[in-house]
């Protein structure tokens, strides 16, 4: 099953999971998002990307554009291990990591969880990628994907038990929207994906066909 298709059957049993007035309030955060035109606002295809040093889930900064040395990169901004989506994304990116580098590009995943709780999600989802740490959405920012969680949200997410100012490290209720970007190797972004519907993420087998004929 593809990540399209996972993720479209989780959003299917989401339906019949919560009532109304959840999927209410969530709907409403997504349709503001779209509404804002965020999207339309990121850092997309042509684009350079700024420089890049963040903690990995053992706390060593590791440098994108360092990375960018030997070969592209395949960038994903996720919203952090509490979010089954993100982990149905990270585990599907996960597959195809040998092939991505087989076709000269290296997989790193960006969240603004903590070094802690990113190795938390790495472990949980046996990932042997890099896990970066985007402390107060700093680098989201300079990509236009950060947002802040509307209030109702916020409470929204309390009542399913998840805890942002644990899981981040501060009081923001900030998060990135879905984006993936193919980055070359002189730092320019030639591909991406980006949405604002949390549900939607790159297939990353789209993401292999882009780079087998690129």
């Amino acid at each position: 099953m593809s990540l399209t298709e996972q993720l479209k059957e989780r959003a299917d049993q989401s339906v019949n999971k919560y009532p109304e007035t959840i999927h209410k309030i969530m709907n409403n955060g997504i349709a503001n998002l779209k509404d804002s035109q965020l999207a339309s606002k990121a850092l997309k295809t042509g684009d350079k990307i700024p420089e890049i040093l963040l903690p990995n889930a053992a706390g060593v900064n590791i440098s994108i554009q360092e990375l960018l040395v030997n070969k592209k990169v395949v960038l994903s901004f996720y919203r952090g291990g509490w979010c089954p989506y993100c982990n149905l994304e990270l585990k599907a990116l996960q597959q195809y990591q040998n092939e991505f580098e087989e076709l000269g590009a290296t997989l790193v995943a960006i969240s603004p969880e903590t070094p802690d709780n990113s190795l938390t999600t790495s472990e949980k989802n046996n990932l042997s990628f890099q896990v970066l740490s985007d402390i107060d959405n700093k680098i989201a920012e300079e990509f236009n994907l950060a947002f802040t969680l509307p209030k109702d949200l916020i409470e929204v997410y309390k009542g399913f038990g998840i805890d942002l100012i644990k899981s981040n490290g501060n009081e923001d209720h900030q998060l990135p929207i879905s984006a993936t970007y193919i980055i070359n190797q002189d730092g320019t972004i030639i591909y991406d994906f980006i949405k604002e519907d949390y549900k939607e993420r790159a297939d990353p087998k789209e993401i292999f066909n882009f780079l087998k004929n690129s």
